[in-house]
């Protein structure tokens, strides 16, 4: 079975760039503490490695 990541925005995106937004809306996050469940892939580890200031996630 796939690994999955947890991954919930723990910040809020006042002040964040726009290309940083745009990561966090691609994960499928909306507003703080939206938790949402991805596949562990590397296209998704690249997002969350670029956004991990405003993130915390976890493997399941």
């Amino acid at each position: 079975m796939n690994k999955q990541l947890r991954i919930t925005l723990t910040r809020s995106l006042i002040g964040v760039t726009e290309k940083h937004r745009r990561v966090v809306a691609g994960l499928g996050l909306r507003h703080t503490n939206h938790t949402v469940e991805r596949m562990d892939r590397p296209e998704i580890r690249g997002m969350v490695n670029k956004v991990s200031y405003l993130l915390r996630w976890e493997e399941v």
